[in-house]
């Protein structure tokens, strides 16, 4: 006979302010303290240095002068105007500086998982059309030499001398570029290194200072280029997405950039959340959308998505759920896409460029039957892990949920105000997230 167990609650206030919390999917436990939270925000960075606009499109190797620094691109989306997006794929090397990618798809230069790891360990082979790709790049003058070089400064980076590198044969080139053309870790980088309007180094572009109409795009190219990257490779398991955002978040440069990288493992997050959903399929409203509303932490909605403050993470951390009934991310609707795309970019727009975080992707693993929403944690990087935290897992976030949910919603009043966000976002309180507002687990396509 099945006992019925209630579920823990997730947030508890002490008498003298402090809130301990637990995260419902990974059992992490989570203090706030009081007054450790009022320590100021964003970098501690030195004076701003103006801008050297002679460098313009080459502040480093992500800009539009610096193509051939990086890999062969994969795909770049280009902006005709009057939010019109065109997507050019297999650009040869001759023809990258013909247009101006508001965003590309590129290899990461050093992989997490390498092509050689997916070779040996799975017999996997560069597909056909991927193999003419990288015949047909290779045998042009341009792109022979820009990809010798890549590969030159990836062997050096690596500790091969200069004249290793010079002696190396023209097969052996061709064998180490395979990543370049068949890897499972990319970057979608986008076009601009400092806002439009900059004079001052400290003026970066980060995803919330892209217009609504170019946020929606950098959201629909990743999600086409996860797809891909599971039509590219059948033994990946799961597409992890993530964008570290400032050099304290694990940024290598502080130009705007997601990453995209197949695995051969579901994740032990996904595991363990997938191990409760088979036994409660509503999970992620119970456990989630509904706890949050009933404890007033909802921070915004629209049709499509809600964000609240999480709970139980080691970090100030922003919740975003899609709402939809459809589980894959490149199954949606546009429409729906859209309103996910919406709410990130008004989180990252009232985060603000000067705070590290990290956005991370979350969504139903492609080998997984069970219904489960695309989420997004949107976490702010404003704390360090210390010697408390390694010796009794309970890590210390300075930042309450009711305190975060304050900080976001006041900042969104006034970006909407300004038309710096979507404005058919509705800020909390206006109109209360209703209980069950996930469709997931009606249909969980």
């Amino acid at each position: 006979m099945q006992v019925y167990e209630r579920e823990p609650e997730y947030l508890t206030t002490l008498a003298d302010g402090t809130v301990k919390q637990l995260n419902p999917f990974t059992g992490t436990e989570v203090w706030t303290v009081p007054g450790r939270g009022n320590r100021p925000l964003g970098l501690a960075s030195g004076p701003a240095q103006p801008i050297d606009h002679t460098r313009d499109g080459a502040h480093c190797a992500f800009c539009e002068k610096r193509y051939l620094e990086t890999p062969p691109e994969k795909s770049r989306v280009v902006h005709r105007g009057n939010d019109t997006w065109e997507t050019h794929y297999r650009t040869p090397a001759e023809e990258l500086d013909h247009t101006v990618a508001a965003f590309r798809r590129i290899p990461n230069l050093f992989e997490i998982l390498s092509y050689e790891y997916w070779h040996l360990n799975y017999g996997y082979e560069l597909p056909s059309r991927v193999a003419s790709r990288k015949e047909a790049y290779l045998a042009s003058e341009a792109g022979w030499e820009h990809v010798r070089t890549v590969v030159g400064m990836k062997l050096r980076a690596s500790g091969m001398s200069q004249q290793q590198v010079d002696a190396l044969r023209r097969d052996e080139v061709v064998a180490a570029a395979s990543g370049f053309f068949g890897g499972g870790h990319d970057l979608i980088v986008a076009q601009r290194h400092y806002t439009a309007d900059a004079t001052a180094s400290t003026q970066l572009a980060s995803a919330g200072t892209l217009s609504v109409e170019e946020h929606r795009e950098f959201v629909r190219f990743t999600v086409e280029s996860v797809k891909g990257l599971y039509d590219l490779n059948r033994y990946a398991r799961y597409v992890t997405v993530f964008q570290n955002w400032l050099k304290p978040a694990g940024a290598s440069f502080d130009h705007l950039h997601k990453q995209l990288v197949a695995i051969d493992e579901r994740g032990v997050q996904h595991e363990a959340a997938l191990a409760k959903l088979r036994a409660n399929p509503n999970l992620f409203n119970e456990a989630a959308t509904n706890y949050a509303s009933y404890k007033n932490l909802v921070i915004a909605e629209n049709d499509h998505a809600l964000a609240f403050a999480g709970f139980g993470h080691r970090f100030p951390t922003i919740e975003i759920y899609g709402k939809s009934e459809i589980c894959d991310p490149w199954e949606l609707p546009p429409e729906e896409l859209r309103g996910m795309a919406d709410m990130i970019h008004a989180m990252q727009a009232a985060t603000g460029p000067d705070i590290p975080c990290n956005e991370e992707w979350h969504y139903r693993p492609i080998d997984v039957d069970l219904p489960m929403p695309w989420r997004v944690m949107l976490k702010w990087r404003v704390s360090t892990l210390a010697g408390f935290e390694g010796a009794t897992k309970i890590y210390l976030n300075t930042i309450s949920p009711v305190m975060l949910r304050d900080r976001v919603v006041e900042r969104l009043f006034s970006l909407r105000a300004e038309r710096r966000v979507a404005d058919d976002l509705r800020i909390a309180f206006e109109a209360p997230c209703r209980p069950n507002s996930l469709r997931y687990a009606r249909r969980g396509r």
